[in-house]
C-alpha cells in the first residue's frame, strides 16, 4: 500500500515512515496539515495517518476538506485525545478510525490491515487467486504450496496487484500505488518488476496469473 505520514513531531514522523518501509509499504510523509491536504489532494492513497495537532490545518479540518470534495481515502486519526467525545468527534468529521499516543506500532499496522481489507472487500489478510497465496501480515507468498521469495519492491508490487485482481491497473496508476514521491527510477520501472514477477510467478506454471493489457497496463487473473 501507498500511506501518507501528517505529524509534525519529526521523531515521530521518522520512526513510523521507517516501520512502515520496514514492512514495504511506499511512504511518503510531511509535517503540516495543508502539506496534508495537498499530497491527499495530489496521489490516490491506499491510507492516512494523520495527527489531530497540526500547524496550518489540524487533522479535523484536513479530514472534513476531503470529504466535503468527495474523497473517501482511509483515515486514522493519531492523536494524544483519549476522551469519549475526541473520539466521536474525530469519527463523526469522517475519520475511519483512531489511534491515541502512545500506541503500539504493531496495532498500527493492523488497523491499517484492516482498513485494506475493508477497502478491497477481502475477509481476511490472506488474497488468494487459483493456487496463489499472499500473507499481507507475515508477508509470505506461495504458488501450489511452495514459498517465493521477493525483494521488497516485487512483494509491493504483488500485493497492489492481488488486492486488485480481475482490474486493469495502468503503468502510471501501479507506479503512483508501489513507488513514493522520494523514487528517482527510469521511466520502465514499471515493466522491469512486471518482469521480475513473472519470471517468479508464471515462470514453469502453464496458467498464468500477470497478463499485458496492449497500450494500458498489466491485469493480474487467471487465464482464461
Amino acid at each position: 500500500m501507498r500511506i501518507l505520514i501528517a505529524e509534525d513531531d519529526i521523531d515521530l514522523n521518522e520512526i513510523i515512515v521507517k516501520k512502515l518501509r520496514a514492512e514495504e509499504y511506499a511512504v511518503d510523509s510531511c509535517f503540516n496539515g495543508q502539506d496534508a491536504l495537498d499530497y491527499l489532494e495530489a496521489v490516490q492513497y491506499d491510507a492516512a495517518v494523520l495527527d489531530i495537532m497540526m500547524p496550518k490545518l489540524d487533522g479535523l479540518e484536513v479530514v472534513q476538506k476531503l470529504r466535503t470534495k468527495g474523497n473517501l481515502t482511509p483515515i486514522i486519526f493519531l492523536t494524544a485525545r483519549d476522551t469519549i467525545n475526541d473520539k466521536v468527534k474525530g469519527l463523526d468529521t469522517g475519520a475511519n478510525d483512531y489511534l491515541v499516543k502512545p500506541f503500539s506500532f504493531d496495532e498500527l499496522a493492523a488497523r491499517l490491515r484492516a482498513m485494506t481489507r475493508v477497502a478491497t472487500g477481502n475477509p481476511t489478510n490472506i488474497y488468494t487467486l487459483a493456487d496463489l497465496t499472499l500473507d499481507a501480515e507475515s508477508h509470505i507468498v506461495k504458488r501450489a504450496d511452495k514459498e517465493i521469495t521477493l525483494t521488497a519492491r516485487e512483494y509491493t508490487l504483488l500485493e497492489y496487484l492481488m488486492r486488485n485482481k480481475n482490474k486493469v491497473l495502468s503503468r502510471q496508476k501501479i507506479e503512483d500505488h508501489v513507488w513514493n514521491y522520494d523514487y528517482e527510477g527510469g521511466t520502465n520501472v514499471v515493466d522491469v518488476y512486471i518482469t521480475y514477477l513473472r519470471k517468479k510467478i508464471d515462470e514453469g506454471h502453464d496458467i498464468k496469473f500477470i497478463h499485458t493489457v496492449r497500450g494500458i497496463g498489466y491485469c493480474m487473473k487467471v487465464e482464461e
